[in-house]
């Protein structure tokens, strides 16, 4: 027998929530466009930088798989966000030294770690909010986007007048504006649990064709990332652009991001997510074969840059529908965790190891023809697999 759920619907605390996503992805404005440049700074070549940059990918596969564990364990599960934020900070400090490749490698793994540990719990935790309203969640992850922009921007101005190796005592205190916003944050109401016999396993549907064919294409649209994530600043940097022009490239890709999360929920009332996902990644296909082909053209990157509307905020949102449709309940937490740990993770260390190997053998612009293949390669895939199986559900009204 079904239990009917009496309780009337919490209100959703969308500013304390929209803090933590705007400190978090404040900082990643800094560290996505900028880092491999301070590493190239400290004298890191191509082959290094592809390496140290592998690790906040690699550090996905089992970060947030062991937060999430760790947390879903505990009597008290908030407490490893908080601790995860506090580490963060403690282990970027580190970062405000000199050091070696050695030492940036070991810095790197601890500080990758504890960083990706801590955004799939609070997606979890933002999501326990939303029961019943998961539309709405593009409103409140649009501030990370507001926070990633602000900051990509100022720091392209600041960075043409500072050293590239003063960029980790500007982020310093984005992580600590971060950690202190853990602590006005908690899980919402839990979820009621359906018996046995109502849910299948959790890795009964790991199996299902369709969640096995969105995990490998969430693994190829990472890897399709691999040069832009990795390299970008660089490759602009090597045809010419200054400092606060990358800023402005990145601002474009991020300005768009935003539009697509405010209206989100319009767009989702409008198309199903497979519709999205696989527009999404034809975006993405587009869009890195017009940064291998036309890098000098300002109009056509700037075009491009405007893509990432589709290629990384459409498919984001959509991924977090297919997550709630796949995985309800107490199981999204989990299935957070292996998305990010299988798309971000491994998917993240191939597309950069990838793109620095083909990067010294055959140049940036392959590398980013690489990235093209890839995104082509995962729009046939949910073409194939995921559409159907998203029609079926929808014409049986499950």
């Amino acid at each position: 027998m079904n239990t009917v759920d009496a309780r009337p619907p919490p209100s959703v605390p969308t500013l304390r929530l929209a803090s933590f996503y705007f400190a978090y992805y404040a900082a990643l404005g800094a560290f996505n466009p900028y880092w491999a440049l301070y590493l190239k700074e400290r004298g890191q070549d191509v082959a290094a930088i592809s390496i140290l940059m592998s690790l906040w990918y690699g550090t996905r596969i089992f970060a947030p798989s062991t937060w999430s564990a760790l947390a879903a364990r505990s009597s008290h599960p908030i407490r490893w966000l908080r601790a995860g934020s506090v580490l963060t900070v403690a282990s970027f400090a580190f970062f405000t030294l000199p050091h070696d490749f050695s030492a940036l490698f070991v810095v790197m793994c601890v500080f990758c770690f504890m960083y990706n540990a801590v955004m799939p719990q609070f997606e979890s935790i933002t999501l326990s909010h939303l029961v019943g309203k998961s539309e709405r969640y593009g409103r409140i992850r649009v501030w990370g986007s507001i926070g990633f922009v602000a900051v990509v921007a100022l720091f392209g101005v600041l960075l043409d007048h500072l050293p590239v190796t003063a960029l980790p005592w500007l982020m310093l205190p984005l992580f600590a504006a971060m950690a202190i916003a853990a602590f006005f944050n908690d899980y919402g109401r839990p979820p009621l649990v359906a018996t046995d016999v109502e849910s299948p396993s959790f890795i009964g549907k790991l199996r299902r064709p369709e969640v096995i064919a969105f995990f490998i294409v969430a693994l190829l649209m990472q890897i399709s990332f691999g040069p832009y994530y990795t390299f970008y600043s660089i490759y602009l940097d090597e045809h010419g652009y200054r400092t606060s022009a990358l800023g402005i490239y990145w601002s474009i890709g991020v300005i768009v991001e935003i539009l697509v999360f405010a209206f989100s929920a319009w767009i989702f009332r409008r198309w199903n997510a497979a519709s999205v996902l696989i527009v999404s990644l034809i975006a993405a296909s587009l869009r890195w074969a017009m940064v291998a082909t036309w890098p000098d053209n300002i109009i056509l990157m700037a075009f491009a840059q405007t893509l990432h509307a589709l290629s990384f905020a459409a498919f984001f949102a959509a991924s977090m529908q297919f997550l709630v449709l796949f995985f309800p309940g107490r199981q999204n937490g989990h299935a957070q965790g292996i998305y990010y740990g299988f798309s971000s993770g491994i998917g993240g260390v191939l597309g950069a190891l990838l793109s620095g190997q083909v990067w010294e053998a055959a140049g940036g612009e392959t590398a980013f023809l690489l990235g093209s293949a890839a995104a082509a390669l995962a729009a046939i895939i949910a073409w194939i697999w995921i559409r159907p199986a998203c029609s079926n559900s929808a014409n049986t009204g499950g």
